[in-house]
């Protein structure tokens, strides 16, 4: 009787692995890989942030005498233009879940081009800044600037490069979960480099 005993628990112990169930991850790895880079991106940011804050603090006169204003103006209507791309991205995102794949392209394509036309403008700023002399050696004005300004600008490039390849998902891939899953780290992305513009925008342009 004993031994009958301990030869089924011996073979209910025995169990196959590769039968049981797949668990799904609470979070995707590339959003979670995502999320831990943004934290290392705030981080960066707010070291940026703080020493622009410190070394202003220190100085009498700011911006200092003989260098150019900042277009407030045509700015403004730039940040406007990178809003208006991560609403675009929401839209993308909303029509994914209801299966409208063609629409959610044209959404996702839509914020790509506006977020282009983001740093094309800003580019065509910083041309109009050099040749009125601001430049990163006439004073530490122009070189926190060129340094803040052109850090968000590297983001934005390099968030848009995803984006781009993000786009080539709605043709490959046919299962909107799929696309969607495939997307949201890049969206992610997106939503970060946006929101963090009004912020540089704020404290370098109108503060």
């Amino acid at each position: 009787m004993k031994w009958s005993l301990l030869q089924h628990l011996l073979v209910a112990g025995e169990v196959n692995l590769e039968n049981r169930p797949k668990r799904k991850p609470i979070v995707p790895s590339g959003v979670f890989g995502m999320v831990i880079f943004i934290i290392t991106e705030v981080m960066f940011f707010s070291g940026l942030v703080s020493a622009y804050l410190i070394i202003r603090a220190g100085l009498e006169e700011w911006p200092p005498w003989g260098q150019p204003r900042l277009p407030i103006e045509s700015t403004a209507f730039n940040t406007l233009l990178l809003i208006i791309s991560a609403f675009a991205v929401y839209q993308s995102r909303k029509f994914l879940k209801n299966n409208l794949i063609t629409k959610a392209s044209q959404f996702h394509l839509g914020a790509i081009l506006l977020g282009f036309c983001f740093l094309v403008l800003q580019g065509y700023e910083w041309v109009q800044l050099l040749q009125f002399g601001m430049t990163l050696s006439s004073s530490v004005y122009g070189a926190l600037f060129y340094l803040i300004i052109g850090a968000h600008g590297l983001h934005v490039f390099g968030a848009l490069v995803l984006m781009t390849y993000g786009f080539i998902h709605f043709k490959r891939e046919k299962s909107f979960e799929t696309i969607s899953s495939n997307l949201l780290p890049m969206q992610i992305l997106w939503y970060f480099v946006v929101g963090i513009w009004p912020l540089l925008y704020t404290l370098v342009y109108l503060i």
